[in-house]
């Protein structure tokens, strides 16, 4: 006599069947693209990003899911120590060498020039973070995802001094507000994504840069809001004015280094790096929001900072 078989087991068999006939697809995990693994080795072989003292490799960051790195940084300063960050950030080889690059030609000479002084310290809000675009359940994942993206939310200069985005950007002194729109202007050269204050509701206190790849070839970028001209110190040449950018399509020159140690293609889930903390209720007219409301030290969470 056959043995019976409760129909309750047959209800938890059968989908281990429709598994079994399939490979088990559903239970492979996915790969990470490729061409990120590639273009992090690529980046260390050219010497663009070295280990020191203040920027050392760690161990594989693997998931969940398609996000990590194979060869993360763990950064606790540029510069070869000069600038600090807040909290240790997560990043590949490509962000580590173009932030040091875009530190010694954008920021430095702006601070120097509206200062008299250099800058000391970024205030971080977001390095590496598995998470969609915006913090969005089931958005396109971030470049954040990847380590290939960081939210600055300001800096620190040599004397001490402050410099917030979320207060400074609109509030600030005129030198201040000066500075802040050279840093967005020469970022777009720098970065493929650049997004600030004025590009969407997410970025109301942060500058996001990325070197996510962006159309055919990787020759777009996005760069929000349009930068603007600034007056030049005294005896100064005009240092935010580099030619007219167009929002969301090519901009001039060639596009950096970094962004195409290795040709990216658009597989594996992997999306637009438009990912910001979610916007605060909207205060009441001419409210005070003080600054400490957005400040978040850990830059390898999204619990706060949201990016």
């Amino acid at each position: 006599m056959a043995p019976r078989v409760s129909p309750y087991a047959l209800v938890l068999l059968t989908p281990l069947a429709v598994a079994a006939l399939s490979g088990c697809s559903f239970l492979a995990k996915p790969e990470r693209p490729a061409w990120r693994t590639q273009a992090e080795n690529a980046c260390l072989a050219s010497g663009r990003a070295q280990p020191t003292a203040y920027a050392r490799i760690v161990e594989e960051i693997d998931g969940p899911g398609i996000c990590g790195l194979t060869k993360p940084f763990k950064v606790a300063a540029l510069q070869g120590g000069a600038v600090a960050f807040n909290a240790t950030a997560t990043l590949d080889c490509s962000m580590v060498a173009e932030l040091d690059q875009w530190l010694a030609d954008v920021v430095q000479p702006a601070a120097q020039a509206r200062f008299g002084q250099a800058v000391v310290r970024i205030n971080s809000m977001g390095s590496f973070s598995c998470r969609g675009m915006n913090g969005q359940s089931g958005a396109p994942l971030s470049e954040h995802s990847f380590g290939n993206a960081l939210d600055i939310g300001g800096f620190v200069l040599a004397d001490g001094r402050e410099i917030s985005i979320v207060r400074d950007w609109t509030r600030g002194d005129e030198p201040t507000k000066d500075f802040l729109a050279e840093i967005h202007g020469g970022s777009c050269r720098h970065f493929t994504t650049v997004l600030s204050p004025g590009s969407n509701p997410f970025h109301y206190n942060h500058i996001h840069v990325d070197l996510a790849m962006h159309g055919r070839g990787g020759a777009r970028r996005i760069c929000k809001p349009a930068p603007r001209d600034v007056a030049p110190p005294p005896g100064e040449p005009l240092l935010a004015s580099q030619g007219p950018i167009d929002i969301d399509t090519d901009l001039p020159g060639p596009p950096p280094r970094a962004a195409f140690d290795i040709h990216a293609s658009r597989g594996g889930g992997d999306g637009l790096a438009i990912a910001a903390p979610l916007p605060p209720p909207r205060p009441p007219a001419r409210a005070f929001v003080p600054e400490s409301a957005y400040r978040d030290t850990d830059v390898t969470s999204s619990i706060r900072s949201r990016r």
